[in-house]
């Protein structure tokens, strides 16, 4: 267990509520307990309390539970004082806290101690404040999955695979004198394509969990009153952009997530564009092309009732390589045609009507598989970008290890550096600088 000073916040979040509660982390944290609750407390019951001031008056009246070392959230000793959730009797609580020794924890500092200390790896932190943030209920779940131990499991999985195959290796460039073509005679290529394929599955399912925590961009672009307004309209549930006949209505994004199969898609909803002398709409058509650079994917949207037009065609050439797009043919309620979906090579046609609503469901389904999202239930588990980066970095090391035909000292070489960059992922090996900036981002209290 670390040895460190005592830590303490308010857990919950700030304005009023009907329960607050005020979290301390620490060694030895029985003269703390003493002082404010009087009374000593049993493990892991709640115990009603008077929480007391210096000169001996209650603050407040509540709940507290006192959870020893080792067996707690941080490893160390945890107090809880659930009390009121009046901003004003939170913070009387906490300031006798810091008077009896403590100090004010840092953003995430609990669950840092929770890693320090061996109660969770890196991945499994990192999926507290995934759970926490989950803008999804797939998402949420995919969290708890993750901080189960489930993406671990698979991390943990590889790494034992990759020491074994280590081993072989290691244990032959020790006696150089037996080696008789090793990497044949063990099937040494054969337990790395294994073990490339095995990576390449949880790769595969990374991808999966990354665009669940951080969400689709999908830009709404084209001439303006193609229909931008009320397709977010129609696929929000809710009239959040103005519409009208006039062109150029639409001056600024207007942003709205909304949920496609429990992922999270981020639409924005921008000016038309076009030529234009007006000063204001030609910083809408900047943040337009600003909004297109950052985005995922862009649904180019044009107006059914006139074809794909000069202007379409220009703006088409314009947009970048990447993002992926989808070209939305909307209005097909006015030349009478059904909903449908055309692929040709990469370049996919949705024909809809964003007024009446026909052909959403095609368009909702263009927009997961166009970003690579495949469903996978309840083998899915929340990653992040880092761990997307690590995950390849070892695929390429393995690769490369693949290559090196009967040069053992590479061959070794590159599984090492492979296995260095899945430690990374749980913090087997990590730098302290990533600590900070991981654990920098978690709310105060957690």
């Amino acid at each position: 267990m670390i040895d460190k000073d005592i830590i303490a916040a308010i857990a919950t979040a700030e304005g009023r509520s009907g329960i607050g509660i005020v979290r301390v982390s620490g060694s030895r944290l029985g003269s703390l307990i003493d002082n404010i609750v009087g009374k000593p407390l049993a493990p892991r019951q709640a115990t009603l309390a008077e929480f007391r001031a210096s000169n001996g008056e209650v603050i407040d009246q509540g709940l507290a539970l006192f959870f020893p070392a080792p067996h707690s959230y941080t490893g160390e000793d945890v107090l809880e004082l659930q009390g009121h959730g009046g901003p004003v009797v939170l913070r009387d609580i906490l300031r006798r806290c810091l008077e009896l020794g403590a100090r004010t924890a840092r953003p995430g500092e609990f669950t840092e101690r929770a890693f320090l200390n061996e109660k969770l790896d890196l991945g499994q932190a990192e999926s507290v404040a995934d759970l926490i943030d989950a803008a999804t209920a797939e998402a949420a779940r995919s969290a708890l999955r993750s901080l189960r131990g489930a993406f671990s499991e698979r991390i943990g999985e590889l790494a034992d695979s990759m020491t074994e195959l280590r081993a072989l290796v290691e244990a032959t460039l020790d006696f150089p004198d037996e080696e008789i073509d090793f990497l044949k005679q063990v099937d040494a290529e054969g337990k790395l394509l294994a073990v490339r394929a095995r990576l390449q599955d949880v790769l595969s399912a990374s991808h999966q969990g990354s665009l669940l925590r951080e969400g689709i961009h999908v830009v709404l672009a084209g001439q303006p009153n193609v229909g931008k307004s009320t397709l977010l309209n129609r696929l929000a549930g809710e009239e959040l952009a103005i519409v009208t006949e006039l062109p150029g209505t639409t001056r600024d994004a207007i942003r709205q997530t909304i949920s496609l199969n429990g992922v999270p898609v981020h639409l924005i909803d921008t000016a038309g564009l076009r030529e234009s002398e007006d000063p204001v709409e030609k910083i809408g058509i900047a943040r337009t092309w600003a909004a297109i650079g950052r985005a995922d994917l862009v649904l180019m949207m044009v107006d059914s009732t006139q074809g794909e037009s000069t202007a379409d065609r220009a703006i088409l050439a314009q947009l970048p390589a990447s993002p992926s797009r989808v070209t939305v043919m909307n209005k097909i309620d006015l030349v009478g045609r059904p909903p449908a979906l055309d692929k040709s090579g990469d370049d996919t046609r949705v024909w809809l009507s964003a007024m009446t609503g026909a052909g959403l469901d095609t368009l909702e389904n263009a927009i997961l598989e166009a970003v690579g999202w495949r469903m996978q239930g309840e083998g899915l588990f929340m990653a992040r970008e880092r761990h997307v980066r690590a995950l390849e970095a070892a695929a390429a090391h393995l690769d490369r290890a693949k290559g090196v035909g009967g040069k053992l000292e590479l061959f070794a070489e590159e599984l090492r550096l492979a296995q260095d960059a899945l430690a990374a992922i749980t913090g087997k090996f990590t730098s302290d600088d990533l600590l900070g900036e991981i654990f920098g981002r978690f709310c105060i209290g957690k």
